[in-house]
């Protein structure tokens, strides 16, 4: 942003994942920050330990008072009639939403974006990790907290900036990469889109915004007839993609070693520093990016051993002989359906017992029969009511939908208050917990209970 009138920077959804990214981008930038969100977590605790005031109530009298040099940035699940949002704009403030304002940012650097209704956080993140690691250097906007680094947002003082690119609200649409990555395009955010094919429509034209090259998840109906950008085709082992694994080795630690496959030749004993099958798919399309930004082939092979995952991305907390807990962010039928099986091939003939929180009214009325599919590759279900985040009930869209086609051997519903009560009688070999909403909250209390079990 070039407006050197603006001094103050005002974020009306601040405790979001991409608004914290824009906070600390701003506060790096020394400008005075701060900012509205509806309830204190990990990660508001981090950025008023970083210098940021955050607040809690929807009070304008907590909104910088010079309008001519403050920039109020939100993001649309703010609701339309919330207090703040309607004085910003009835008073004249320059209010934006957050993706014109990342659209603004990357607009004058090399951008390298990953899109995809799954997938994109975790290969973004690693892109990130491989440019840092070599020494290529990158600043970078990310949907989820790293683990090598322990935030969303990195700043370097090359001109590459790594951008994950959200498709929800069309969010992606004010991206114009020079290298972009597609992992998915799966009917999602239908209450936006209505239906899958202006779901594929919108990726089409997220692709067509693309300079130079477009790294495609093979199979996905994107043709080089309709981009100006050259398109390779990425997969996780299919031998027809320009980039694949091959030669996979699982050690018992659930990390793949493979060869990775490009159009350059074959880089050897690659050990994937993530867990499961799902992350070696992802570390080849990060590394086709990569590659085809210019990055060395020896020195990517390093970064991505090193390279500790996201935070809530099948996110290991307890591995111990006999119990283990993960927690994955999983909140879309196809990602349930990848990370159950990605911990199949990580914990083979194990009993595995998923907790999943439904995340909004819509998703769950537009899914449920793929989300009871999903779910039903469990041996255990512990099924919770849903979260509704920025939306109203529905009538008659509860986690019932989904409850009463499952098929697991066992299925129970309860509502939240009543979780930890439960684990705490039940026998449990593999727990993991996917979604969303706040189950997150949990994670502490679940493994605390675990480990005192031993």
């Amino acid at each position: 942003m070039k407006n050197e009138s603006v001094k103050q920077v005002y974020l009306i959804g601040i405790g979001g994942i991409g608004m914290s990214a824009l906070a600390r981008w701003f506060k790096f930038r020394g400008l005075s920050v701060s900012g509205y969100d509806r309830t204190p977590s990990e990660l508001t605790a981090a950025l008023e330990a970083e210098g940021i005031a955050v607040h809690y109530e929807d009070d304008a009298t907590k909104v910088p008072a010079d309008v001519a040099s403050t920039l109020v940035i939100y993001t649309p699940a703010i609701p339309a009639d919330m207090g703040e949002l309607c004085y910003v704009k009835a008073r004249g403030y320059k209010v934006v939403k957050r993706s014109q304002v990342l659209g603004e940012i990357t607009r004058d650097q090399i951008c390298l974006a990953v899109a995809g209704t799954h997938g994109k956080t975790t290969t973004s993140t690693l892109i990130a990790h491989i440019l840092t690691e070599s020494g290529d250097g990158c600043s970078a906007f990310l949907g989820g907290i790293s683990k090598n680094y322990g935030t969303n947002m990195l700043m370097s003082k090359e001109n590459t900036v790594v951008a994950e690119a959200d498709e929800f609200d069309r969010s992606f649409l004010q991206l114009h990469p020079a290298i972009a990555a597609i992992t998915a395009m799966d009917a999602d955010h239908l209450d936006i889109y209505g239906d899958l094919e202006h779901v594929q429509e919108a990726f089409c034209e997220f692709a067509s915004q693309v300079h130079e090259t477009i790294i495609l998840k093979y199979g996905l109906p994107i043709r080089q007839s309709q981009v100006s950008a050259r398109i390779f085709t990425y997969h996780f082992d299919d031998p027809r993609a320009d980039f694949h694994s091959t030669n996979l080795r699982l050690s018992a630690d659930g990390h793949y070693t493979f060869d990775l496959v490009y159009p350059g030749g074959t880089l050897r004993d690659i050990r994937s520093g993530a867990l499961g099958w799902v992350n070696v798919e992802n570390a080849v399309a990060a590394a086709a990016v990569c590659l085809c930004h210019g990055t060395d082939g020896q020195k990517l092979r390093h970064a991505i051993g090193t390279f500790k995952g996201v935070q809530r991305r099948l996110d290991e907390h307890v591995n111990l002989p006999g119990l283990v807990y993960i927690d994955d962010y999983a909140h879309h039928p196809a990602e349930l359906a990848s990370a159950i099986s990605s911990l199949r091939g990580i914990f083979p003939g194990r009993k595995l017992t998923g907790i999943f929180q439904p995340h909004l009214y819509t998703r769950t009325r537009d899914f449920a029969p793929e989300f009871a599919a999903a779910l039903s590759k469990l041996d255990s279900l512990i099924l919770l009511d849903i979260y509704p985040a920025r939306e109203e009930p529905i009538p008659g869209v509860t986690s019932e939908l989904i409850f009463k086609d499952v098929t697991a051997p066992e299925k129970v519903l309860i509502p939240k208050e009543q979780l930890l009560d439960l684990l705490r009688g039940r026998e449990l070999d593999v727990l993991v917990t996917f979604g969303a909403g706040n189950i997150d909250r949990f994670i502490g209390p679940i493994t605390q209970m675990l480990l005192d079990r031993k």
